[in-house]
Order: C-alpha cells, then sequence, then structure tokens
C-alpha cells in the first residue's frame, strides 16, 4: 500500500485529497472521501460562515475520520471563517488565492494542520517559512481558477525547494497520473474532476454528464485578459465568454457581468449559461461510482502501475 509523510501526518489511510471545489465540497463528498481512507474537503467559498459551520456539523456525523475546510482567502468572509475552524476544531486546512500567513500563527496553536495551495516554486518556499505543514501544488491542468505552470515541471522543482510533503494536483485523473506524481516525488495527490461524478457529489446530473462526455480536447481557458484565468468545459456559455473577454468593444465590467453566478447556476441547476469546471483529465472520466471506487481506483492503481514498472525494469 502507497503510504507517504502526509498519511501519518493528517491520519489518513491514503494520500489522496479531495479538491475543495466550490459550490460543489459539502459534507456529504468530503465524507464520503475520508471514510474511503483520503481526505474530503469541505468548501467555503460562496456560501456564508455559518453554512459552512453546518457543513462542518454534518460532516462530523457522517464520518470519525479526519476532513478538512479549504479557505479562499479573497473572500470576504474569509477571517471569520479562519476563525471559526478553530471554534470548531477543525483538524486541516487547506487554502487558496492567497497567504495564510495572516492566520498561521491561531490555526498553529489550535494544533490545526495548515496546507496551502501553490502554484510556484516561490510561493511554495514562503508556505514553507511561514509555517505551513504541507503544500498542494496545483499545475494549470487543473479545473477551476488556474496559474501559469503545468504539473509535470511544477511538482519536481517544488519538491526540490521545500522539505515539507508536497501533494500533487492538476489533471490526475486515475491511477496513472497519481504514479506519475509519486514518482516525480509527490508523496501524495489532490483530484477535483473525478469526484465531479461521485454519486455523493451533489453536481447536477447535467454537470455530470458533460464531464463523462468530455474528450481531450474539450475544456477552455477564459478569463486571462483580466487576470484570473479559468479552465472549463466547452460550452456555449465559455465560448461566449472567450469571445466578450477578447472584443475590445466589450468592458471588462460587462465581462465579469456576464461571468457572476455561472458556477452556481452550473453546479444547482445544470444551466446551459453555467461554468461547468472541470480539469483537462475530464476525458479520462468514464462512469459515476461511489466515493470509495475512486479513491481505490486511483491509489491501487497507482500501485499497479508502479510495481509493472519495476518489474519490467527488473526483467
Amino acid at each position: 500500500m502507497i503510504k507517504s509523510r502526509i498519511c501519518d501526518m493528517l491520519g489518513i489511510e491514503y494520500p489522496i485529497f479531495q479538491g475543495g471545489m466550490a459550490w460543489v465540497a459539502d459534507a456529504s463528498l468530503a465524507a464520503a472521501v475520508s471514510n474511503a481512507g483520503g481526505l474530503g474537503l469541505i468548501t467555503s467559498i460562496n456560501t456564508s460562515t455559518e453554512a459552512v459551520r453546518e457543513e462542518i456539523k454534518k460532516c462530523k456525523a457522517l464520518t470519525d475520520k479526519p476532513f478538512g475546510v479549504n479557505i479562499m482567502l479573497q473572500a470576504p468572509n474569509a477571517g471569520e471563517v479562519a476563525q471559526m475552524i478553530v471554534e470548531e476544531g477543525v483538524k486541516v486546512v487547506t487554502t487558496g488565492a492567497g497567504s495564510p500567513v495572516r492566520y498561521m500563527e491561531m490555526w498553529r496553536n489550535a494544533g490545526m494542520k495548515v496546507i496551502p495551495v501553490v502554484g510556484s516554486v516561490a510561493l511554495a518556499v514562503k508556505m514553507e517559512r511561514a509555517g505551513a505543514d504541507a503544500v498542494v501544488a496545483e499545475g494549470a491542468e487543473s479545473g477551476g481558477h488556474i496559474g501559469e505552470l503545468h504539473t509535470l515541471p511544477l511538482i519536481p522543482q517544488v519538491v526540490d525547494a521545500v522539505k515539507i510533503p508536497v501533494i500533487a494536483a492538476g489533471g490526475i485523473g486515475d491511477g496513472r497520473g497519481a504514479a506519475a506524481a509519486f514518482m516525480l516525488g509527490a508523496e501524495g495527490v489532490q483530484v477535483g474532476t473525478r469526484f465531479l461524478v461521485a454519486e455523493e457529489c451533489r453536481a447536477h446530473e447535467e454537470y455530470k454528464n458533460k464531464v463523462l462526455g468530455a474528450t481531450d480536447s474539450s475544456t477552455i481557458v477564459t478569463g486571462k485578459r483580466h487576470g484570473h484565468p479559468v479552465r472549463s468545459l466547452k460550452t456555449l456559455f465559455s465560448r461566449s465568454f472567450a469571445q466578450m473577454e477578447n472584443d475590445p468593444n466589450v468592458t471588462p465590467e460587462e465581462v465579469l457581468a456576464f461571468g457572476a453566478g455561472s458556477l452556481r447556476r452550473a453546479v444547482e441547476e445544470g444551466d446551459e449559461n453555467g461554468s461547468y469546471m472541470a480539469g483537462e483529465c475530464a476525458g479520462l472520466v468514464r462512469r459515476k461510482e461511489p466515493a470509495k471506487a475512486i479513491v481505490e481506483d486511483i491509489i491501487l492503481g497507482a500501485e499497479r502501475v508502479m510495481r509493472e514498472v519495476v518489474a519490467k525494469r527488473l526483467e
């Protein structure tokens, strides 16, 4: 069985995180992943502080395994959520869209494990110096908001630059991708897109069907012009968004207004005018199944791939 420092650090069976996807990652999905041996994450994005508190309480009722909360630090209520998770005794926090330095002492004093999401070596080093327990190094193959660097070159460079565990994310959808990440030095993987079709995932059936119908060329990146690149599935909405942001006659304000609430519409309503965020590995996702089956397929698949590689080298 694949084990790493991250398993011992967090008390999990398998070194796999479920991404803290906005509007998607609720108590049901997080608990299912944690019960399967991974680390489930609850999103704090796009919802009130008290709503996040309720999801934490639900998760505690559904699992006695470790789980965490993901905080987008640019959210208006990020500070409130940062304090609330201490009050609720959450043991793991992952962060994105900013630096968690201002909250680090509070979280560390509460005995929490702090794992920021980073998109560069420089940020990974900064987070290690600030006291992070590990980092999630996320490449641009991932769904949702992305950085500039890609997973394959990013992971080994971050691994070489820090001493804390590195969790690989971005484009990992099966055991082969996980095995590649482990071979690059990662001590765990974070998966988002594959969990969109988990039976426990709250995403609308239309969202799940769009992911299942994806191919290798089904995603598009929009938002680069305004500094907020997002990867999503190609739909009428995303193509229209791309046309608008590249039209000099359309103002940035009009573009932002067009995109407002689009992820929620996709997740909750399956609306064609929604943003169906998904990573480049969507073409590898072929069936709906329980979160447990996804966790085991990725981890056991990685073990099988690595054994086969070793066996071939010894022939």
